[in-house]
């Protein structure tokens, strides 16, 4: 009797994560490390939980953990796609600079060649 209850929240909460996870917009680096964690670990936690006749609880635990552990590393990649993008943004501001700054050298030396 506690099997139908416990497989139907788990289907429950699965169908309620996936409606929410399809706003339309591409997910960030965070919420697919968050997914792929809770996945991994759902997967993990169940298969050692009927190990020991309680898959139900193993998928939970399990996936609870990798939700967190997902979480981190998501979060940790995303931030260093954001610092990549600021170096690269930095970069092409000196790299402009740089250009215009050669530019105005020629023009300082064609006025010194027409004085």
């Amino acid at each position: 009797m506690r099997r139908p209850w416990l497989a139907t929240a788990a289907l429950a909460l699965a169908a309620t994560l996936l409606v929410a996870g399809c706003s339309g917009q591409p997910l960030s680096e965070r919420e697919k490390g968050t997914g792929v964690g809770t996945l991994l670990g759902a997967g993990t936690g169940a298969i050692i939980g009927a190990a020991v006749g309680h898959p139900g609880a193993g998928a939970a635990i399990g996936g609870a953990l990798g939700a967190g552990g997902g979480y981190m590393v998501g979060n940790e990649m995303q931030n260093r796609q954001v610092e990549n993008q600021q170096t690269q943004g930095q970069l092409q501001q000196q790299q402009q600079e740089i250009e215009n700054q050669r530019r105005e050298i020629e023009q300082m030396k064609q006025q010194q060649e027409t004085e």
